[in-house]
This record gives C-alpha cells, structure tokens and sequence, in this order.
C-alpha cells in the first residue's frame, strides 16, 4: 500500500431489507482507505445472496422469493448509497480535500454471474481448488456433524466469491478483501480461486500481473460487532440494530448507544466514527472524570446516529433523549419490524415541502397497494397512491411528460414477459392503459417506481382484503375523500350530532383551537368548486355553535364537536 494506490472491497450479500450497525464494522476502514486515496468498492451479492453463506450456521439458509430477494437488493443499495454521501460529508468535516484517487463504488455481482457460463468457472479455477482444506474448516465441519449437512451449492459459496474478487481485481484493480472476522476461512479460499483463475488464463495480453507478493491478493478480517451475550448481530439472532429508522427508529438507534457499559465505549468509538484518536482520548478523559453523565456514551449515540441517519435527525434524537430523562417524555414512533409496508402511515410516503428531496430526507421506500389499483387504475393514480404526486392530475401530467420511471427495461411496456429481477433497470412511465401495468409486476406482485433521484417506491399488490385487514389507507383511495368527510360531518353537525374535535381538525387541516368562536377556519387554497363550497357551509355551522346563548354566554363545549 506503500507502493501503489490498491482497491479494496466489502462484500453484503442482501438476505435482509436493511443493512445493521454490524455492517458499519468492515465497512468503516474501506471507508479510510477511500478518504486517503484508495479505491474503495461495495459489492453487493446479489448472486451470492441466492445460494447464501453457510459459515457459522447449523442450519441452512431459507430460500427467498424473487419480490424479497429484489426489495433487499434495491434497500441495500440505497442504504450504500447514502452512507457513502455521508463519507464525504465527514471526509469535509474533518478537514480530507477530495482529490483524483478518491474513486468509489456500488457494484451488484449479477453484473457478471447473470452472464457468466459455470463450465468457464470451473474451467479457470475449479482443478486448481482442493476439497480437502475445504472440509477441514471448523464451520464446515460442524455444518455436517451438528447441522443439517452441506449442500452443493453452499459449499460452492466460497468458490462464487472469490470469482467475485478476480472480477473486481481484473475490472477495477481491487486487491485487497475486509470482512469480519468470521470471513477468515472465505478469504483464504478467496486468495486461492484468485491465483487459480490468474493463472489459468491463456492468454498473455489478458493475463493479470504476478511478478511478485505485491500483486497477490491480500485479505484483511475485523472483529465482530456483538452484543452483552457475545452473539454476532444479526437477522438470523433477532438482535439487530437495523439502519432502516423504519425498522429501528432514530430514537432507539441513539438510546442503544448510550446503554453501552463504559468498557466498550472506546473500541466502539475506534470502530464506529471517524474522530481522531487524540479526541477520542479525551472524550475517555473526560468520562472517567464524571462516569455517572455518560458524557463518552452520548457523544457516540451522537456521531453514529448522524452518521447514518444525518444530523438532523441525529439532533432530534438527542433533544428527544434529553427530554424522556427530563420527565418531559416526547411521541416516539414504534420501530417494525414486520413485513412490507408494516407500522407505514401516510406521512411516511410524502416528500419534504419546500426542499429537494435528499439522499438523507428520502421517504420511505417499502409500501402495499391493494389489487384493484395496480390492475385497474391508471398508472396516474398508482403515482399518487404511492405519494409520488401530490394528486391524481398531476400524476396524469408527470406521465404524459415522461417524469417518472418504472423497474423494467427499455421497451418493456410493449412486451408482455415477465422482467428479470436480476437486471432492474428504470423505464420512463408512459400513459398505458391500466392493465398494462402487470407487466411491471416482479414475481407477480412487485412493482417498482421512481421520481427524480432517491424517491423511490417499492410496492408489493396485496388482495384488497388484505389490504383492508392491514387498516392503512392510500392517497385517491374511494369513499375516503376530503369532499364526503365533509358532507357527513356537516350532516351531523345540521342534526345536532357531536362530532370529535379531532375528527374536524383531519378533514380541515385546522390546527387545535379551544373554542369555535375564537379562531377563524382557515382552508388551502388549492381545492375544487365543491370541496370549497362545503368547507364554507362548515364555517357558518361552527360559528353558529359559538354564538351567545339566551343567558348572553358563549357556548365552550368544543371539545365534542
């Protein structure tokens, strides 16, 4: 590394809808060879994530189904993407100018396995790997003593990923592999299907380098990221700290932190945040003065979070933390962790007003949409149920323009075959007719829009009672408009029937007030004839509710109406 600019590489094979905090581990020195100068790739496994990685299981992997498979494909990426934004905010932060070494990347494995032939693999490298020290690795032979044995494929694994490596050697000059240390065994079949495909390569034009030990590969392990009982984090041990704040939320990211026991604050402080360690050094000095103010802890809750989550949110946390341990305990969402959509209300979909939509301030990705809108609706309607578009016109407009994208490839609205989750590629939507819309469907059931950058919507069809069962409700859905909740609670009100004050302050938009009389109804401006005329009849039923009564009083039981 002395001598030469190496790449290196992380590997995440996406077997689950987010990334957790025991990613950030490897991840964080690919992230300081990038900040001085070295190239630094992510790879997602998207191939590898289907045969799945045996090492420290007993028991194999679950198969995943093509719409699961796709969605965590799509989140992960999302998820690299907006970890390497906050790399370069941090890398300005702490004073890195960013110069032309300074290349990066999000590479997907199906680049080369969904086009590579198996023979050719076996070819290079297969008579050039022995069993035997593959089956001398302790995880594999608990695998076939304690679990439920070895198949095939996962005993391949190995092999797959270090084609990975000769790829990414042979493509982009990546030499060195990080993972945790539970990948030891794995790289070192790495480093040997690297020198075997070397080696086996025929022609001397193409032939990569080996000279010397300094064109070997080189692998690098890290420790595990456990918790209090020494297990690894993970899906698989139901203990992970997710990076999706709608899986773990913001809050519970931070309080995690600070429940840390004062001797990992250090090693995490190391392992976790770009301080220097001359501040690290005195963040420990400055704890070990006062333990009880869990200063260290705190200010690790704080540069985690904002690394992952931005600063904002990362601020918004503390003030919520400060406040629960002031006794003025603020709202805090509950994290999901169920399945699509799970726990989602219909703020979680809309964008930011008034501000681009960031990397940082991006909605929420996953969401259910029931049957008879993807099959039977426009594709106009399906943008603003999915609260791409503020309403069903505009979604007409941004259509007709071409100013949305859908998961397909070029030309696929004309060909009625199914689209290979593998190669997901963004098409313009255009106005098709609504049943046109299944042929976007993945697996039958996925359906994947964009508009503009990081404004993505994955929506998995669900049956409309399904949908119903789940009690969420979508923008546009029928017989749940503004216009009919306003007819039925001013038919009410005309007969004399309380409505709850929270019922009106959703339909109007009104902001709490202790009295009718007290505070004019003020309505957006940007409504229809009807909807306008009924708002208006709504503000003479409510001020006639605050008028005097025979006794020259003002009538003050809002609170039912």
């Amino acid at each position: 590394m002395r001598t030469r600019r190496i790449g290196a590489y992380v590997g995440i094979d996406p077997t689950a809808s987010s990334l957790h905090i025991g990613h950030l581990v490897p991840l964080m020195p690919l992230f300081w060879l990038y900040m001085h100068g070295y190239r630094a790739i992510s790879l997602v496994g998207g191939s590898t994530a289907k045969i799945g990685d045996p090492t420290g299981r007993l028991k194999s992997r679950d198969p995943t189904s093509k719409t699961d498979m796709t969605m965590n494909i799509i989140k992960t990426q999302q998820q690299l993407k907006q970890l390497w934004q906050s790399v370069e905010d941090q890398a300005r932060k702490r004073g890195y100018e960013k110069e032309w070494a300074w290349r990066r990347g999000v590479v997907n494995n199906n680049a080369w396995w969904n086009k590579q032939p198996m023979l050719e693999v076996l070819r290079r490298v297969g008579q050039f790997i022995r069993i035997g020290p593959m089956l001398g690795r302790d995880t594999v032979k608990r695998k076939m003593t304690e679990g439920d044995g070895v198949s095939f494929a996962e005993f391949s694994y190995p092999i797959m990923q270090g084609w990975d490596w000769f790829q990414l050697l042979d493509q982009r000059g990546v030499q060195m592999q990080i993972g945790g240390s539970d990948q030891f065994g794995n790289i070192l079949s790495g480093i040997e299907v690297v020198k075997a495909a070397r080696e086996s390569d025929m022609n001397p034009h193409t032939r990569l380098p080996a000279e010397s030990e300094l064109d070997d590969p080189v692998g690098f392990t890290v420790p595990l990221l456990t918790d209090a009982s020494g297990a690894k984090f993970g899906k698989s041990a139901g203990n992970a700290v997710w990076l999706d704040q709608y899986q773990t939320s913001v809050y519970d990211m931070y309080g995690y932190f600070v429940r840390r026991p004062d001797a990992d604050i250090e090693k995490l402080f190391k392992l976790l945040t770009f301080l220097p360690l001359s501040e690290i050094q005195t963040i420990m000095a400055g704890h070990a003065a006062e333990p009880s103010k869990r200063t260290a802890q705190h200010r690790l809750a704080f540069e985690v979070t904002t690394f992952i989550h931005g600063q904002t949110e990362a601020e918004r946390a503390r003030d919520e933390h400060a406040m629960m341990y002031g006794r003025a305990i603020p709202p805090v969402p509950a994290a999901s962790n169920g399945g699509m959509g799970a726990g989602a209300t219909p703020e979680q979909y809309q964008a930011v007003q008034g501000h681009p939509t960031t990397i940082f301030n991006k909605p929420r990705i996953d969401m259910i949409l029931p049957e008879s809108l993807i099959r039977g609706k426009s594709i106009g309607r399906i943008l603003y149920a999915a609260g791409l578009v503020s309403s069903a016109s505009e979604g007409h407009r941004v259509a007709s323009s071409q100013g949305a994208y859908v998961g397909g490839a070029p030309g696929r609205y004309q060909k009625i075959k199914e689209m290979n989750p593998d190669q997901i590629s963004f098409t313009p939507v255009k106005l098709w007719f609504p049943q046109e819309t299944q042929n976007y469907l993945i697996d039958g059931k996925l359906l994947i829009l964009r508009k503009g950058k990081h404004n993505i919507r994955v929506i998995e069809m669900v049956s409309d009672e399904e949908y119903k069962a789940s009690g969420q409700t979508y923008p546009g859905q029928p017989y749940t408009g503004m216009v009919r909740k306003l007819n039925e609670h001013l038919k009410a009100i005309k007969r004399g029937v309380a409505v709850p004050m929270e019922e009106i302050k959703k339909v109007t938009g009104r902001q709490a007030v202790p009295k009718y009389s007290q505070q004019t109804l003020v309505f957006p401006e940007d409504k229809g004839r009807q909807r306008k005329e009924l708002e208006s009849k709504l503000r003479e039923e409510l001020a006639n509710l605050g008028e005097e009564d025979g006794d020259g009083n003002k009538s003050d039981d809002s609170s039912k109406w």
